[in-house]
């Protein structure tokens, strides 16, 4: 009897798993708006300026395929070449400085002192501020005869400055504007460091009469690197792409020493209008920025490796 039951059994479950199997999956009405979203606003446009960059397209021309000539001109371009150095010269210095200001600030406000809460909050305010109304300013703040930068100079007897308007100090000039905005966001990622560092080593630290120098050095800076590395990021990330302050207070000038990848991309293609050509420069932009994270997600890993290594 058992053996004519058994066959019964499993052909009933082979209905029920078949049943289960075609039933409609009841998270589609959800999945769906968001997958049509996803693939309008982030899927086809980048699939079509990938379209784009493979042909010459000019305002008022009829498209051409020219297959990678737009990527192959690029090497050969001397304006974009010197576009490439003046973004990396750029976001080298806008990633240093503030990581090197914003960790002195979040020791300095980790501390306990009367009215820190009101200084943290005075601090932080240049981030909340639109980057069109820093950039008019600080191009107020720059102008050779009238801005305050020069008055301050000539109180201390140092000979005034051509700030922006000079191709060889402009740069560092919108790397002060830079570092004066985003300042503050490294010392809120460091002082969360700070904030998750036990007190038992600083104890030792302090009973073994190490200087606040060792302590920083030997205890603090290991401590944060991880923190700073997330500030790093953040802020490479953020600097290469910067675009707003930079236009609005030089427009990529003097001449184009000023003139960052994301400034030639928009005249590329909203002043000469060879829409092909700035798209080849988006993709490759997009390239060089995915793999500027990359390294830094790779060397975070690596610092984590040694990190347990040493422990171990």
């Amino acid at each position: 009897m058992s053996a004519i039951t058994e066959p019964a059994e499993l052909a009933a479950e082979s209905g029920r798993e078949r049943q289960r199997e075609w039933r409609p999956p009841t998270y589609w009405p959800f999945v769906v708006p968001a997958l049509i979203v996803v693939v309008a606003v982030i899927v086809f446009p980048w699939l079509f300026t990938i379209w784009m960059s493979v042909h010459e397209w000019k305002v008022g021309a009829p498209t051409t395929f020219v297959g990678f000539s737009n990527y192959l001109r690029m090497p050969s371009d001397q304006r974009f070449v010197e576009a490439v150095g003046h973004t990396l010269y750029y976001t080298i210095l806008s990633v240093i400085l503030p990581l090197i200001l914003g960790t002195f600030a979040a020791v300095v406000f980790h501390a306990k002192f009367p009215m820190r809460g009101f200084l943290r909050g005075l601090f932080i305010m240049p981030m909340m501020a639109t980057p069109v109304a820093i950039a008019l300013v600080w191009t107020m703040m720059f102008h050779p005869q009238l801005g305050v930068l020069n008055y301050l100079l000539s109180l201390v007897d140092i000979q005034k400055q051509l700030w922006v308007f000079h191709p060889a100090t402009v740069i560092p000039s919108l790397v002060l504007v830079e570092t004066w905005q985003w300042t503050p966001l490294v010392m809120l990622i460091v002082l969360g460091g700070l904030a998750a560092i036990p007190s038992e080593p600083y104890e030792s630290a302090m009973i073994d009469g190490a200087s606040i120098w060792q302590v920083f050095r030997y205890i603090t800076l290991p401590l944060i690197t991880p923190f700073l590395f997330i500030a790093a990021m953040i802020r490479m990330i953020d600097a290469v792409k910067s675009f707003d302050i930079i236009f609005a207070i030089t427009q990529g000038g003097p001449g184009s020493a000023s003139e960052t990848i994301n400034l030639y991309l928009y005249s590329t293609a909203f002043i000469y209008y060879d829409v092909g050509y700035a798209s080849a420069i988006a993709i490759v932009f997009f390239v060089l920025i995915v793999m500027l994270a990359a390294i830094m997600i790779y060397m975070r890993q690596r610092m984590q490796w040694n990190e347990i290594a040493g422990g171990a």
